[in-house]
């Protein structure tokens, strides 16, 4: 996924289903260096995760 759709999906108050390895996240910001996303899994666990634009794939 490119930076301009991570930003588009943060600023949007529609329910945008986005993957991380398969898994449903919840994107939490769009990191610094424009390269890497701050995420976490959709659910009761709310541990946040740094991962690269690419491994994101939206559904």
């Amino acid at each position: 996924m490119n930076q301009n759709r991570i930003k588009q999906i943060l600023s949007s108050s529609a329910d945008i289903e986005v993957k991380y390895n398969g898994a449903s996240v919840w994107i939490d910001q769009l990191n610094e260096d424009g390269r890497t996303a701050t995420v976490h899994l959709r659910g009761p666990l709310e541990e946040r995760t740094i991962v690269e634009l690419h491994e994101l794939v939206e559904e």
